[in-house]
């Protein structure tokens, strides 16, 4: 592990206060390192300056774009790019850490910038995108600057050699598994409950599967209750549910890191019924962390969170008869549902920043 004190850049492509897993692995990684005594600079794009943290520089307001089934908030073109320079020129890092530079970004344009040693990681999971081979000989040349790669998972690791013919160290997110092991179980979110967090409005985060299942669940399930945190408008979700179940729904807004612990901690199961266009699942790495029940859709990344359904129950994706199925059979065996949640949340530990963190710093090292 590096053991002296390195200045390290760290380029978010992503609109730092739009809320996301790659934004969160940053900020994570950002205090891991500054906290382990390294000086560390970020640039994002921001929508507004004032709320930023000390550590983080602006590189302008981002445009909303579609990409791999989401909405992404990124920043491209000459000024971002000389903006990108002037944050590099002044800077004088020992290493620059891009993440996801194969999308069009301030990643990207801080790839084609830079000199010296540069990492990048690669999140997305996607099928192949006929514009990523349209533009791949542009991009080719920027990502073989790369002094090393990282991909978060074995999905994303197989979207970079699919789309670039390029390989990458598998090290996967990281989570602060013991500030969620420290959650405390709350009487309002615990019983025969099931937890959802996510930004529900995107239909590839799969609350309408839930939905779609719970006729079902709670004719086995009498007292079914599910609690659904995260951003977004609830009213055309309510809509769609059947007026005698709408009661069974809560909507609880964002909700803080401490709440999360204890929500993880609190309901009977926590459901990911995600569709595609995850790379990772740290909200199933948090929610096993924190002692939950996990039940997962079966795509790639989250079986492989689960270990193909050892730490977790998967269910096939976008089947909401099958994720029906899984829940009654969880909630009506709590001793199975408590030692698998035992046995996940000590697995858990794996992706705690401690260990995470030792594989990035021997990344770094092999770059520098």
């Amino acid at each position: 592990m590096l053991t002296r004190s390195l200045k390290i850049g760290i380029v978010c492509p992503y609109s730092w206060d739009t809320p996301g897993g790659v934004q969160n692995h940053i900020r994570d990684l950002a205090e891991f390192l500054i906290a382990a005594g390294h000086d560390v600079s970020v640039l994002a794009p921001a929508l507004d300056e004032s709320k930023l943290p000390e550590y983080v520089v602006n590189a302008g307001k981002p445009i909303s774009i579609p990409y791999n089934g989401a909405v992404a908030r990124v920043l491209f073109g000459p000024v971002a790019f000389a903006r990108v320079r002037q944050w590099i020129s002044q800077g004088d890092f020992d290493l620059l850490h891009l993440h996801e530079p194969a999308i069009p970004s301030i990643s990207l344009l801080a790839c084609w910038a830079a000199d010296g040693p540069m990492v990048g990681t690669f999140h997305a999971a996607a099928k192949r995108q006929k514009i990523i081979f349209a533009i791949g000989p542009i991009l080719e040349p920027a990502i073989e600057k790369l002094s090393a790669r990282i991909a978060v998972s074995e999905a994303a690791r197989l979207t970079l050699t699919d789309h670039l013919d390029t390989d990458a160290i598998i090290i996967p997110n990281g989570i602060y598994a013991n500030r969620y092991s420290r959650g405390q179980s709350q009487a309002k979110w615990a019983g025969n409950t099931i937890g959802f967090i996510g930004r529900f409005e995107e239909p590839r985060k799969g609350l309408a599967i839930l939905v779609d299942a719970l006729p079902v669940i709670s004719r086995f399930a009498p007292d079914v209750k599910v609690f659904v945190a995260g951003p977004g408008d609830p009213e055309e979700v309510i809509e769609t549910i059947d007026p005698q179940l709408r009661h069974r729904f809560e909507f609880l807004g964002k909700i803080s890191e401490e709440d999360k612990a204890d929500f993880m901690s609190s309901v009977g199961a926590y459901v990911g019924p995600n569709t595609g266009g995850e790379s990772f699942g740290i909200i199933l790495a948090e929610a096993l962390a924190g002692g939950a029940a996990v039940v997962a859709s079966d795509i790639p990344a989250f079986a492989a969170v689960l270990e193909n359904g050892k730490y977790g129950k998967l269910f096939k994706s976008g089947d909401s008869t099958d994720l029906a199925k899984v829940i009654i059979e969880l909630l009506r065996d709590r001793d199975a549902r408590d030692e698998m949640a035992k046995n996940g949340q000590e697995y858990a530990a794996k992706f705690d920043w401690d260990v995470v963190a030792k594989d990035i710093f021997e990344v770094y090292e092999m770059a520098i």
